[in-house]
Formats: C-alpha cells, sequence, structure tokens
C-alpha cells in the first residue's frame, strides 16, 4: 500500500483538497479531526490535558481548545507539553487508520497532517503532496476566518516552514489559486498515476512498499 502524505501551510486549501480526495474514495486520515475528537467530551486526552493545563474545561465537559490554543500559542514549553499528551495518540490512530486501510487491500492511503513537514513526518510517506496558493490569496484566505489577527496569521505563518520550501521537498504540488476545478484534476491526475504505477520513484530516505495492485 502506498502512503501519501498531504499537507501545506495554513490557508493553502489544503482542506478543500483532502475533501477531493475522500470524493475520489481515497482513505484519508485527518490528524486535526482526530486531535478535535480527542478533546470533544469524553475524549481520550481531555483528563490528560485538564491536568497538564488546569481550567481549561470547558461546561460541555470537553476541553475549551480555543481557550487552551491562548494558554499555548507562543508558548513553547507549554506548547511542548501538549504536544507530549497529543502526538502518541495521533500517531495511535494513525497507525490502526493504516492497519485497517492495509487490511482492506487498499492502493493507497492518505495522511493528512498540517504540520507534516515541521514534526518530521514526512519519512513515514511514500510520497508528499503539497498545496500551494499565491501569498496575497492565502493572506485573504485566513483574515476571513473568525478572530483572525493580521499579527496572529504573521504568527502562525512564521512557526511554519515556507510554502517555497514545501514545495521544493514535495513530489507532488497542487496549485489551489486557480480554480477547483484545476485542483481536482491534478489531484485525479497524481492518484491515477499512483495507482497505476507509473509514478516516479519514491525520494531517498522514505518508506518504500510495493507498487499498487492493479485495478483499484
Amino acid at each position: 500500500m502506498i502512503v501519501v502524505g498531504l499537507t501545506g501551510s495554513i490557508g493553502m486549501g489544503k482542506s478543500t483538497a483532502a475533501a477531493m480526495l475522500r470524493r475520489m474514495g481515497v482513505p484519508l486520515f485527518d490528524a486535526d479531526r482526530v486531535v478535535h475528537r480527542l478533546m470533544a467530551p469524553g475524549g481520550g486526552a481531555v483528563a490528560k490535558v485538564e491536568e497538564a493545563f488546569p481550567g481549561m474545561r470547558a461546561a460541555n465537559g470537553g476541553i475549551d481548545r480555543k481557550q487552551l490554543g491562548q494558554r499555548v500559542f507562543g508558548a513553547p514549553k507549554s506548547l511542548a507539553r501538549l504536544e507530549a499528551i497529543l502526538h502518541p495518540m495521533v500517531a495511535d490512530a494513525e497507525k490502526r487508520f493504516l492497519a485497517q486501510a492495509c487490511a482492506r487491500r487498499e492502493a493507497i492511503a492518505v495522511l493528512d497532517i498540517p504540520l507534516l513537514y515541521e514534526s518530521r513526518g514526512a519519512g513515514r510517506c511514500d510520497y508528499v503532496i503539497v498545496v500551494s496558493a499565491p501569498a496575497m490569496l492565502q493572506r485573504q484566505r485566513v483574515m476571513r476566518r473568525p478572530g483572525m489577527t493580521a499579527a496572529r496569521f504573521d504568527a502562525i505563518a512564521g512557526q511554519q516552514m515556507s510554502d517555497t520550501e514545501k514545495r521544493r521537498r514535495a513530489d507532488f504540488v497542487v496549485p489551489t489559486g486557480l480554480d477547483r476545478g484545476f485542483s481536482l484534476r491534478r489531484l485525479k491526475a497524481i492518484i491515477t498515476g499512483l495507482r497505476s504505477g507509473k509514478a516516479p520513484p519514491a525520494r531517498q530516505g522514505r518508506r518504500t512498499t510495493p507498487k499498487p495492485r492493479q485495478g483499484r
């Protein structure tokens, strides 16, 4: 089974690309969604996060992610403490996802991970797709989000690897600054190539897996 990483900086259109892949029938692991579930009411991380960050429990019994974000943003030690709680749980969920996809004899599985390069996770993938858009469009998209400010956007972007470097490291780049039809056609071409075994060799240092079975 070929494991494909999907990533991109904030506001680059990764969520739209992920939705397109799902509609194409490609199994996709959403790391952000797993984190949200872990901190939702009854989630596996709620007790540990509350212990590490007292006062973060929301009225519904889950973690107040907005308040927690304000607590750890710009505080490296606090962020590292939170990541030490969440990352192992997300990694376990990812392993289960891949095992299930392999058991179903899927040819391809996608790992949707926003900070794939920043967390040095590309080594878990055979190929990486990076979604990219012009900087002006990226800023416009992000600034439309509720509660976003220019200073916060600049701080978030400053903590992420540059789009230029991500595109340089990527096996495939999907532009999202034109129209959705163009992005969809690009994604379809990538998946078709991977399924047919016509994709380029995986980059040095990545996983190596057998070619996908024909007919999937």
